[in-house]
C-alpha cells in the first residue's frame, strides 16, 4: 500500500497444558512457553508497531508470591524492548543463582515469566494516545484470584458512549473514556457477579471462606461470564482474556470481523490473529489451524480442558476483506490465492484503458504489498495475449511458417521494476511546502524502462485511500519517465465509506472517493444534496441504533463507478502532469468473486454488519459538514 493504514492489532496466547518440569524435560528449558510466544508476536508484528505487551500468571503459587506479572512498550522496536527486559531479568536470576536456573520450583516462584499462561499483544492505536496507558494487556487487579483479569484484544466498538453509560448505571467510575477501558470493565462486572454467585452458593453449603476460593476458581462459568458481557457490544473484537485463577479464553463477535486461529495438542494451546503464523511457529500443516468460529470462545480451564464454545448467536459472515487485501500476512495459502486473483480479475480493465496496446504497455507494481496482485495481472495478460497468439497463428492459414510462428509467439507482457521504495517520510517536517516536497522523493524510479511518449506504464496497487501519495509522489516520479499514459490499478474498490471495527479509516473527509463525488455534486450543480443529506444524517442521530440507515449513500447514487473513477483520476493529476492519467479500480462483484469467504466489505458499499456502523457513517458526514475533524465513534 502507497498509504500507511493503521489497523489491525495482534494477539498471541499461549497456554502450557504440562507443567514446566515437562518443557524443561523435553526441550531443554522451561522457557518454551515464553519462546513460543515471541516468535508469535515476531511473526506477526505487521499487525501493531505502536506498542506491544505481555502479561503471564503462573500457577499454583503459595500465597504471598506474586504470580501476575506485566510488561509493556512504546518504543520504536517494542517487541524486542520487552523481551530484552524480561530476559535481563532471567539473567540476573541466573547469575545470582547459577545452580537453581534448572529448579523448576525455585524458577516458578522466583523468575518473572516463568508461567504456564502467557498473553502477547500488538498494537495500531485508532482510539486514545500513544501512551503506556493504552497499551494492552489491561489489567483489572484485585486480592481474590479468581477476581483478577487481564485483557488484550483486536476490536473496535461503536457503541463505547452507551456501554460507558451502562457502567456509571451500575455505580462505577471509569477511569478513561475508551472502548479498552469499557470492555475491560464491562467483563470485570461480570466476573465480580459470577464470583459473587459461586460464593453465596457454596456458602449455603457451609464451606469456608479458604475453601470457597478454590472452589471458585475450580468451578467458575466462564462461558456465562463471556454471554453476559458482549450483549450490548456493537462492533469488531477478537478478545483474548486472562483469569487470576487460571483460566483464559479467546472470544470472536458474532460477524466473524476481527480474525482468531488456534492450534492445540496435548503439550500447548496458542491463540493468534493470522494462521501462518501458528504454522510456522508450531512446525504444523494448514488443516491443523483451525479458525476460532463467529460467535464463539476458545475457553481453556486452568485444568487443561480446551473447549471451543458458543457464546453468541452467529451472525451473517461478514469477515473482514480488507484483512486479505492487505493486511495479513500474505504467506497463508488462501490469501496468496486471493490477492493473485484480485490482479487477475482486472485485466480486461485494464487491458480496456491501455487500448489492449500489448506492444507498447509496460506492467509494474507498488512496493510491496501489491506484488502478489502483479501476478495475478500478469498471468491475466498472458492469457489474453495466448488467446490473441492462437489467433494469429490459424489466421496464418497455409502460408504458416516457422519465423512466422516464432515471430507471433515472441510477443510477451513487458514487466519492469519501475517504483521503488526509497525513504520513509520524517514527521519532523511539518511546514506543508517541505513535506510535499519531501513525499515527492519517497519513492524513486527505475530509468529509461519506457519510451518516451510512446508507452502506456500500468501500476498496480492494493488500495488507493487519500491518494495524497499518489497525487504528490508516485504519479509525479512516474511522468519523468515520459509514458504516453499512466494507468494506476486498485486491486480493491474505491474505499468510500469509514470503518469502525478496527481500522484507523475513521473520517470521510480523508478519502479520495469522497472527495470526488462532492466534486461531482458540485460540476452537476447538486449542491443542495449536501444539506438534504447532512439534515437526513443530524435527524437520524437521536434515533435507536437499531432503526438508522445510512443517508450517506445517497450521495454516491446519481453517479457510475466509472464517474468515480474519472474525477479521482482528473484530482490526482496535478497541473504539471504532462501524461495522461487514469485510475481502474477493482469492481465490488470480482472482490467477492476473489474472495468468497470474507464478505465483510462496508468500506466500499456502506453496507454495515452492525447497526452502529450506519450511526458511525451518518456522524461521520455530520462532522465533515460542521467542519469537526474527529472520529465518528
Amino acid at each position: 500500500m502507497s498509504e500507511q493504514i493503521k489497523h489491525e492489532c495482534g494477539i498471541a496466547l499461549v497456554r502450557l497444558l504440562k507443567p514446566l518440569e515437562y518443557y524443561q524435560k523435553k526441550y531443554g528449558t522451561w522457557m518454551y512457553g515464553l519462546q513460543k510466544l515471541y516468535l508469535l508476536m515476531e511473526k506477526q508484528h505487521n499487525r501493531g508497531q505502536d506498542g506491544a505487551g505481555i502479561a503471564c500468571i503462573k500457577f499454583d503459587l503459595e500465597p504471598g508470591n506474586k504470580y501476575l506479572y506485566r510488561q509493556r512498550s512504546i518504543e520504536p522496536t517494542a517487541i524486542n524492548d520487552i523481551f530484552a527486559k524480561i530476559y535481563k531479568s532471567i539473567g540476573k536470576v541466573d547469575r545470582d543463582y547459577p545452580k537453581l536456573r534448572d529448579d523448576i520450583p525455585f524458577v516458578r516462584k522466583n523468575v518473572p515469566f516463568a508461567a504456564e499462561l502467557l498473553l502477547g499483544h500488538l498494537r495500531y492505536g485508532t482510539f486514545g494516545g500513544n501512551t503506556i496507558d493504552y497499551v494492552h494487556p489491561v489489567m483489572r487487579q484485585n486480592n481474590w484470584k479468581s477476581r483478577n483479569l487481564v485483557l488484550a484484544g483486536n476490536f473496535n466498538l461503536t457503541n463505547v458512549d452507551e456501554m460507558f453509560e451502562i457502567l456509571i448505571d451500575l455505580g462505577q467510575h471509569p477511569k478513561d473514556y475508551s472502548d479498552t477501558v469499557t470492555m475491560l470493565e464491562n467483563m470485570g462486572h461480570f466476573l465480580d457477579t459470577e464470583v459473587q454467585r459461586k460464593f453465596t452458593q457454596f456458602k449455603a453449603d457451609d464451606y469456608s471462606n479458604r475453601e470457597i476460593s478454590a472452589l471458585i476458581e475450580e468451578h467458575l462459568d466462564v462461558q456465562t461470564i463471556l454471554r453476559e458481557s458482549s450483549k450490548r457490544w456493537d462492533g469488531g473484537y477478537a478478545i483474548a482474556g486472562m483469569i487470576g485463577n487460571g483460566d483464559s479464553f479467546v472470544m470472536r463477535d458474532p460477524w466473524g470481523i476481527r480474525p482468531a486461529f488456534y492450534y492445540h495438542n496435548e503439550e500447548i494451546a496458542i491463540v493468534a490473529s493470522e494462521r501462518p503464523v501458528i504454522q510456522t511457529v508450531m512446525k504444523v500443516e494448514k488443516d491443523e489451524v483451525h479458525e476460532l468460529k463467529p460467535g464463539y470462545a476458545l475457553i481453556m480451564k486452568k485444568k487443561g480442558l480446551v473447549d471451543e464454545v458458543e457464546v453468541r448467536e452467529p451472525r451473517e459472515r461478514k469477515a473482514c476483506s480488507f484483512e486479505r487485501i492487505y493486511f495479513s500476512r500474505g504467506s497463508d495459502a488462501d490469501i496468496y490465492k486471493e490477492r493473485k486473483m484480485l490482479g487477475e480479475l482486472l485485466t480486461d480493465s485494464i487491458l480496456e484503458a491501455v487500448d489492449h496496446d500489448f506492444d507498447n504497455t509496460v506492467f509494474s507494481y507498488i512496493p510491496n504489498t501489491a506484488e502478489t496482485a502483479f501476478y495475478g495481472m500478469i498471468k491475466g495478460v498472458e492469457n489474453r495475449q495466448m488467446n490473441l497468439k492462437t489467433e494469429k497463428i490459424i489466421s496464418l492459414g497455409k502460408n504458416i511458417t516457422a519465423n512466422a510462428i516464432k515471430e507471433i509467439m515472441a510477443s510477451r507482457p513487458r514487466v519492469e521494476k519501475i517504483a521503488i521504495k526509497d525513504i520513509k517520510l520524517r514527521t519532523f517536517i511539518t511546514q506543508d511546502k517541505g513535506r510535499n516536497d519531501l513525499v515527492g522523493h519517497v519513492y524513486d524510479i527505475t530509468y529509461d524502462t519506457i519510451v518516451k511518449g510512446k508507452d502506456n506504464l500500468v501500476i498496480i496497487d492494493d488500495s488507493i485511500v487519500r491518494g495524497t501519495t499518489l497525487r504528490e509522489s508516485i504519479i509525479r516520479i512516474l511522468d519523468r519517465l515520459g509514458p504516453k499514459r499512466i494507468i494506476i490499478v486498485s486491486s480493491s474498490p474505491q474505499i468510500r465509506y469509514p470503518d469502525c471495527y478496527g481500522i484507523d479509516m475513521a473520517k470521510l473527509g480523508d478519502f479520495i472517493a469522497f472527495k470526488a463525488v462532492i466534486g461531482l455534486l458540485n460540476d452537476h450543480n447538486m449542491e443542495h444534496m449536501l444539506g438534504e443529506v447532512y439534515q437526513k444524517c443530524k435527524d437520524s442521530l437521536g434515533l435507536p441504533r437499531e432503526e438508522i440507515i445510512n443517508h450517506v449513500k445517497e450521495l454516491y447514487a446519481p453517479f457510475t463507478y466509472e464517474q468515480v473513477s474519472d474525477k479521482i483520476a482528473s484530482m490526482l493529476k496535478a497541473p504539471d502532469i504532462k501524461s495522461e492519467v487514469k485510475i481502474v479500480y477493482q469492481t465490488v462483484e470480482n472482490l467477492h468473486k476473489a474472495i468468497p469467504n470474507h464478505l465483510g466489505d462496508w468500506y466500499f458499499t456502506g453496507d454495515y454488519p452492525t447497526p452502529g456502523g450506519n450511526k458511525v457513517v451518518n456522524t461521520s458526514f455530520v462532522n465533515y459538514i460542521e467542519g469537526k475533524n474527529k472520529r465518528a465513534y
